[in-house]
């Protein structure tokens, strides 16, 4: 019954008064977060930098270390708030921005267009019950909220911390957002077990991870079998998965492909693609550059 789209999907994010992407290349990026400017490593960035050198001044710069897979530490040039700074992204979402020890900023700003799509297919509910897995700093978790009950799974419980302070920030934290320190394979398993069914599922699972009692987490491995349950809390009068996934070397038809296989019997439409983030424009004629960021595979109903 489902379809799978052959073609593969650019899904843009744009700035916003909050945010942007300033210029990128010989594998940085530039970045402003609020008043702050921050320069971090982008290997995808292979391109010569738009902006002239003096153009580049920042507040901060990460680092990175020798080692491929982590390492780096951050620079500041000028001062800026060891306890973060207020950000705003729209519908009175607000949040914390704060320098992590992975070179994050305790969100991530190119799912904005993936918390617009999600309220797409939920446009027109108040009811509609979502789960959020491996969710973070919550602000997909606040965007979906104004469609009904939302479900937050992360294995951290610092970040649970600072997602239920984000609702705060925003007047959300009457919200019906349930804050779950959780190892995600096992709480959507258990929520199988359960019978239970969503409206729509968001999961930004790691490359490797580690659950909150040192459960070991390998996307390769893990993966089909989370997808496997995840399926199971969805049915036909359900309106959505959306999977992300970056810095792995695989292909989003790869991830399609596995939807495709678990999603089969039922309505809709899978579609892939990439994710990517527009650099701030010079001036209305100006054409922006994009910057890839992560692969994506969704379903949706409708």
């Amino acid at each position: 019954m489902v379809r799978l789209a052959s073609q593969p999907l650019l899904m843009t994010g744009t700035g916003w008064a909050d945010y942007g992407l300033v210029d990128s290349g010989h594998g940085r990026k530039l970045e402003r977060y609020g008043r702050y400017r921050f320069i971090r490593p982008e290997p995808q960035a292979m391109w010569a930098p738009r902006l002239p050198a003096e153009a580049w001044e920042a507040h901060g710069e990460f680092v990175p270390g020798s080692d491929e897979d982590g390492g780096g530490r951050w620079q500041h040039a000028q001062g800026v708030p060891d306890d973060g700074w207020s950000l705003h992204w729209k519908d009175g979402v607000r949040f914390t921005a704060q320098c992590t020890p992975f070179r994050h900023l305790d969100f991530f700003p190119d799912m904005a267009p993936v918390w617009d799509w999600m309220g797409e297919q939920l446009e027109g509910r108040d009811d509609a019950s979502t789960l959020n897995l491996f969710g973070y700093t919550g602000v997909g978790s606040l965007a979906l909220s104004r469609y009904g009950p939302v479900t937050h799974v992360d294995a951290s419980k610092k970040s649970v911390a600072q997602a239920r302070e984000n609702a705060a920030m925003s007047d959300l934290e009457d919200k019906p957002i349930r804050w779950l320190v959780d190892d995600a394979t096992k709480f959507a398993a258990r929520e199988v077990r359960r019978e239970k069914r969503y409206d729509g599922i968001i999961l930004d699972p790691p490359k490797f991870g580690r659950g909150p009692n040192g459960e070991i987490w390998r996307l390769e491995e893990g993966l089909p079998g989370l997808i496997a349950d995840c399926r199971a809390l969805l049915d036909e009068d359900s309106r959505f998965l959306f999977l992300t996934v970056y810095a792995v070397r695989i292909s989003s038809l790869a991830l399609a492909g596995l939807l495709a296989e678990h999603f089969a019997d039922l309505p809709g439409t899978i579609e892939h693609g990439d994710l990517a983030v527009a650099e701030d424009a010079d001036g209305a004629d100006a054409a922006s550059r994009l910057l890839p960021t992560a692969i994506f595979a969704r379903w949706r109903a409708r």
